[in-house]
């Protein structure tokens, strides 16, 4: 579980996808400005996106739960630490997506007036959106781990080295 100030923040989740949008966008550039294509984009693949976000959403709601006293069950330690990761895993995975797509995006911008490349805008502008939902979804779940209470002046041991664990039962 995580202490308050641990983790993946906001901040580093939309750093990480600015830094791979940046780094995409001029290999992308040489690539078609070569005369490639751009990588094959699916409307699957939004959905896979979507689908993986409500996984991570709907994976911290028993941690939250448990949390809070609502939990009929205790909690399994390793399985709270599992989700930990997996909302960290998909906040930075979504960044780094939505930043890719993204980049895709902005390259196509001088070419929108073309109806074929106006429609794989708007698809890859859908993937980026998706990628974004996938990333606030991992720091919402993430956030459902915290055990400090949301600063309600709760005791959490913060000097003692614990790392907070001894809360799941």
């Amino acid at each position: 579980m995580v202490k308050d100030g641990r983790g993946v923040s906001i901040r580093l989740v939309l750093l990480f996808g600015l830094a791979v949008a940046a780094i995409a966008y001029p290999g992308l550039r040489v690539w078609t400005g070569r005369g490639h294509e751009l990588p094959p984009a699916s409307w699957g693949a939004v959905i896979v996106l979507v689908f993986m976000a409500g996984g991570v959403f709907f994976a911290g709601l028993p941690i939250r739960r448990f949390l809070r006293g609502q939990a009929k069950k205790p909690l399994n330690p390793l399985r709270a630490m599992r989700t930990l990761v997996l909302a960290q895993a998909a906040a930075l995975t979504g960044a780094m997506v939505a930043g890719w797509y993204l980049a895709q995006v902005v390259s196509l911008l001088p070419n929108l007036d073309i109806d074929s490349v106006r429609a794989v805008a708007i698809r890859l502008g859908a993937l980026s959106a998706a990628a974004v939902l996938m990333a606030i979804a991992g720091l919402v779940a993430q956030a459902m781990c915290r055990i400090d209470g949301g600063g309600k002046g709760e005791d959490t041991d913060a000097d003692d080295g614990d790392d907070g664990t001894d809360l799941i039962h």
